[in-house]
């Protein structure tokens, strides 16, 4: 699939996905989340990258949300088509894909664009960044699955306040709330998403898609069944081989190679 919406790239195995619409903020269209759906699942399938980065072209947005023009048309009946399921479809994806995911928000990071941030594995932002999902302002709501992640991820009162305000926040203040992981000055934005990807890349892919799931669970799990799935996913690490090398490595006071061929 040749690409209009999105760049895609590899280095030392870390992918790149940029969203590439500087001119209209990187408005998540349907042609870009098609884009990204296809790059993704090509980096799934592939095999040749151990996680992946999402960013923004240019400095004034990662996305300014969804494309106004696609929103203006939206109907009753369309939002029950498999149009609008893939609007969904995406950040599911991100969400449960077997490499891990990091969002580098630059600039303005709303409505559709945050929804696509909030499913990453984890996310920093640059100092300039602005987040919110101000689709309130518009006479909607969060439709890509904003009030439920959102909710989980900063507690019912600001999950609140950001939804029905539909104001956005400054990275600080994000940070402040576990919106986002780590706030960096701009221009050091990717390098510091690279530096988390070469620590993931240090850690077995198996045991860290476990312990990604075992956490996402947890937010909709009694303790019980969440403790009951913890222990079948450790099962799982065991019978992995990682718990070999990595107590191989611990042992013999070296690094554990949990990526050898």
């Amino acid at each position: 699939m040749a690409y209009s919406k999105i760049s895609l790239k590899i280095e030392d195995r870390i992918a790149t996905i940029t969203l590439t619409d500087p001119e209209r903020r990187n408005a998540m269209s349907l042609p870009m989340r098609e884009e990204c759906l296809d790059g993704l699942r090509t980096l799934e399938d592939s095999g040749e990258a151990d996680c992946v980065i999402l960013t923004g072209d240019g400095p004034k947005a990662f996305s300014a949300g969804a494309d106004i023009n696609e929103l203006k048309d939206r109907s009753v009946a369309g939002e029950l088509s498999s149009k609008a399921a893939l609007r969904r479809e995406l950040p599911r994806l991100l969400e449960t894909m077997r490499l891990p995911t990091l969002a580098c928000i630059n600039g303005y990071c709303l409505g559709a664009g945050l929804e696509i941030a909030l499913a990453c594995t984890m996310r920093i932002a640059a100092r300039s960044a602005r987040l919110g999902l101000p689709e309130i302002n518009l006479g909607v709501i969060p439709g890509s699955g904003g009030t439920q992640r959102l909710t989980r991820m900063v507690g019912l009162g600001k999950a609140m306040e950001m939804i029905t305000l539909g104001e956005p926040i400054t990275a600080d203040d994000a940070h402040a709330i576990g919106l986002v992981n780590a706030v960096h000055e701009d221009a050091g934005l990717l390098d510091a998403g690279r530096e988390i990807c070469r620590k993931w890349q240090a850690k077995g892919p198996l045991s860290l898609m476990a312990a990604r799931d075992a956490v996402l669970a947890s937010q909709d799990a009694d303790l019980t069944t969440g403790i009951e799935y913890e222990r079948k996913l450790f099962a799982l690490c065991l019978a992995s081989g990682e718990r070999d090398e990595g107590v191989s490595a611990f042992l013999g006071k070296r690094k554990p190679d949990f990526r050898k061929t």
